[in-house]
């Protein structure tokens, strides 16, 4: 049985800009973009670990918001199960700590990345709705 991992994105948006995040040398998937986000952990709500790991890896707050979509891609290593939520800052800005690069960027520039496949879909549905 293929393995089901469930992860979080976030869409934080400031100023009308979406932040990319682009996956480390170190990474799964290096050198693509990506909501950053992670895995959710046993006994932890979507929310709560999207919350988590912006902390952990962005060294930021924000407050997790709406729910944008939930899309499922198979990769070699198992079947990624992506949960994105609108997300507002409460802080200072995200910190470069593990991607090699984070950058805001217009919803009609999104298409212009090179995004992970899982999170294709809600990069879609973000250009739809905001572009």
């Amino acid at each position: 049985m293929t393995k089901r991992i469930n992860v979080t994105g976030a869409v934080l948006v400031k100023e009308n800009r979406i932040l990319a995040a682009q996956r480390g040398p170190e990474m799964s998937l290096p050198g693509y973009w990506e909501f950053p986000g992670g895995k959710i952990e046993q006994g932890e709500t979507p929310e709560a670990s999207l919350a988590r790991e912006l902390k952990e890896e962005l060294l930021c707050d924000a407050t997790v918001g709406e729910h944008l979509t939930t899309t499922e891609h198979e990769y070699d290593f198992g079947i990624v199960v992506l949960s994105t939520y609108f997300c507002t800052l409460n802080d200072a800005e995200p910190q470069l700590t593990e991607h090699a690069e984070i950058r805001w960027v217009a919803p009609h520039e999104l298409e212009s990345l090179e995004w992970a496949p899982a999170d294709i879909p809600a990069v879609k549905l973000l250009v739809e709705q905001l572009a």
